[in-house]
């Protein structure tokens, strides 16, 4: 397991008039992460094209709990649960560590990728050099029990 752990600064405008971190801004928060993993702490060249060339097939994002406002950045962990061909899935959870050990979750969240050829409007299948970067970061989801 080789998560990735980026710690993202909150800023006033991410803010909804509630004082919460507005629901759409917690996609940038990833955006940022899967940016900083693929492109910045890849440890192997190969990320770049992922990093920057890529469309978002499907997101998924449960809310747990509100995330307000303060100096200190919050802690979003990343990693790839799933490899194919042309497409790879990520997994995040935006959260604080605790003093005694633990984690306070604000969201978990899903993302579907693929890579894309922008000039010819279409996507691509997964280079080799890319799956090794992937593979870095995988973890793929246990499957639930009873599933065959």
């Amino acid at each position: 397991m080789a998560r990735h752990i980026y710690l993202c600064p909150l800023r006033w405008a991410d803010m909804d008039s509630l004082g919460h971190v507005n629901n759409v801004t917690y996609v940038d928060y990833l955006q940022e992460s899967r940016v900083d993993m693929l492109r910045v702490h890849a440890q192997a060249t190969g990320g770049e094209q992922l990093a920057e060339g890529t469309v978002v097939v499907r997101h998924e994002v449960e809310f747990v709990s509100p995330l307000v406002f303060r100096f200190e950045p919050v802690r979003i962990e990343s990693w790839v649960t799933r490899i194919r061909r042309a497409s790879f899935t990520m997994a995040y959870e935006i959260l604080d560590e605790l003093p005694d050990g633990g984690r306070h979750v604000y969201t978990r969240a899903r993302t579907v990728l693929t890579p894309y050829v922008f000039a010819e409007e279409r996507p691509r299948r997964i280079r080799d050099q890319e799956r090794v970067v992937l593979e870095r970061f995988l973890e793929p989801e246990p499957v639930p029990e009873g599933a065959t």
